[in-house]
C-alpha cells in the first residue's frame, strides 16, 4: 500500500480538551507517523503519514473524542518524510 503524507488544521474545539493526546494515542496504535501542535489562532496543525486508510480511521477517531469538536478541516496532501514515530509538538 502507498503511503501518503497530510497536512491538516483543524478548527473547533481543540485546544484544551486532549486533542494532541489523543491524536498521538490513535496515531501511535495506527502505526502512523508525524506530530501535531498548537497554533496561536486556536486551531490545531497535523502532519500526519501512512496509508490513506488508515489516516481515515485516525480522523473518525478524533471526531469521536468526548471534549473534541472539529467544526472543519483544511487538508493538503505533502511530500513524504522519513519519521520514526508520531509526536506532540
Amino acid at each position: 500500500m502507498a503511503e501518503v503524507r497530510k497536512r491538516i488544521v483543524f478548527y473547533g474545539r481543540v485546544q484544551g480538551v486532549g486533542f494532541r493526546y489523543t491524536a498521538k494515542y490513535l496515531a501511535q496504535s495506527l502505526e502512523l507517523t508525524g506530530w501535531v501542535k498548537n497554533e496561536w489562532d486556536g486551531t490545531v496543525l497535523m502532519e500526519v503519514q501512512g496509508r490513506e486508510a488508515l489516516i481515515n480511521k485516525l480522523l473518525v477517531g478524533l471526531n469521536n473524542g468526548h471534549f473534541i469538536s472539529i467544526e472543519w478541516m483544511d487538508t493538503k496532501e505533502i511530500p513524504l518524510e522519513t519519521e520514526s514515530s508520531f509526536t506532540v509538538r
